[in-house]
């Protein structure tokens, strides 16, 4: 049984599992250790759906309460691509600034007990004596990487590069904008998160990034150029970046053979990341935090407990995986689908999770996704033939890769 608990970074995971730990029994002493003060966050805003929602609350209606109160809500999504603009109703999305839902989780810890400890850096060679010792230290995790090889880490970048900036322009809707430039297409992903501000995640291929000169401009003069370039969208409001400077990156894709060893245990970014165009990261943190939890109570063993978590969260998100994987080379292959018209393009960018779009025209695809919405044999073979095609990829794609290493191993 576990009665002493460390948690290492306090994320939304760190804390919510700690949350959830606390509840369950009250006499356990649990401890979140985090490297930065309190009330120091990277981010802007983040986004969740009700299905989680409604776990939230399942598991601790207060603090559900409080992310509820302070969530903004969107049910639209518009995609604006050159002068044209195509708006779609789905699903009811949810947005909270990432500062304010860790106040809400901190305050709720502290609350039910738990002992939170900042500007505490805890490294692989130094680790709490606990009875279980929780990695939430996210993508970059030192007491992951430390133990890599038993973890199996693999990390795979993406290829095109993002920045990920804020802006007091508040939109209404989840929002796409696509801009022809001439080095190539530039895309923004936006959606509120406050009364007062939202997220606006801008993406473009390499060679747009490097023609546009954003490889090399100050930050200053390159918010200046996304600002001209996304004017449409932003109304006049500017573009905001962090406090230490808001770097373009590429996208790590973070994946973990096992997720414990002894009686370490990864959560969160730190076993798992998926392409941010899902937006689905904090989601799968919470969801991971949940099944950790359940495993624990259900399981006094804790080898049992840990094996048990490990098992449910990878089959929880090999969908979720897939769907990323083939949403971030969607917008890879932007090209291909960009020319369609809007309404069109808009329906593919809604259907980018699918297996079989890489691999079908987009004009049939999207003929052929209107008749199967309206006939029953067309939906069920569609189910059918895309994991069947994403398998055959997969292995195509694991015999390529396996090909050119051991040509790489012949050479060395």
């Amino acid at each position: 049984m576990c009665v002493k608990v460390a948690c290492v970074g306090g994320g939304p995971a760190g804390l919510y599992l700690s949350v959830l730990l606390k509840r369950q029994d009250p006499s356990r002493d649990i401890t979140v250790h985090e490297r930065d003060p309190e009330g120091s966050t990277y981010g802007w805003g983040v986004t969740y759906w009700r299905g989680l929602y409604d776990r939230l609350h399942e598991q601790d209606p207060e603090s559900a309460r409080a992310l509820d109160r302070d969530s903004v809500r969107w049910r639209d999504g518009v995609a604006h691509v050159r002068d044209l603009t195509a708006r779609h109703c789905g699903d009811q999305g949810h947005g909270i600034g990432r500062h304010r839902l860790l106040e809400i989780l901190t305050a709720r810890a502290r609350e039910l007990g738990v002992r939170l400890e900042h500007e505490r850096e805890i490294t692989a060679d130094d680790l709490p004596d606990a009875d279980l010792v929780v990695a939430a230290d996210g993508v970059r995790s030192a007491l992951r990487t430390r133990h890599a090889a038993h973890f199996g880490t693999e990390v795979t970048a993406g290829r095109n590069p993002y920045v990920w900036l804020g802006t007091t322009k508040v939109f209404d809707a989840f929002t796409f904008a696509f801009v022809e430039t001439d080095h190539g297409w530039i895309w923004c992903y936006g959606y509120g998160y406050g009364p007062d501000r939202s997220t606006c995640v801008i993406e473009c291929a390499p060679e747009t990034w490097t023609g546009l000169g954003l490889d090399r401009a100050s930050e200053d003069d390159g918010r200046a150029l996304l600002e001209k370039l996304f004017a449409g969208i932003l109304d006049g409001h500017p573009l905001l970046g962090r406090t230490g400077g808001t770097p373009w990156q590429t996208f790590r894709t973070l994946t973990n053979r096992t997720w414990y060893r002894d009686n370490l245990v990864l959560l969160g970014d730190a076993a798992h990341t998926t392409h941010y165009s899902v937006g689905a990261g904090t989601t799968l943190a919470l969801e991971d935090a949940i099944a950790l939890a359940a495993a624990l109570r259900e399981h006094s063993a804790l080898p049992q407990a840990l094996a048990r978590y490990e098992r449910e969260r990878k089959a929880a998100l090999l969908p979720v995986q897939s769907a990323a994987r083939y949403s971030a080379q969607w917008y890879e292959n932007l090209p291909r689908y960009v020319r369609l018209p809007p309404e069109r393009m808009f329906a593919l960018l809604g259907q980018r999770h699918s297996p079989l779009l890489p691999h079908v025209p987009p004009q049939l695809y999207y003929r052929l996704d209107r008749a199967a919405g309206q006939l029953e044999p067309l939906r069920r073979f569609k189910r059918w033939l895309g994991p069947k095609v994403a398998r055959t990829m997969h292995v195509r794609a694991l015999a390529a890769r396996e090909q050119a290493q051991g040509r790489g191993a012949l050479h060395s």
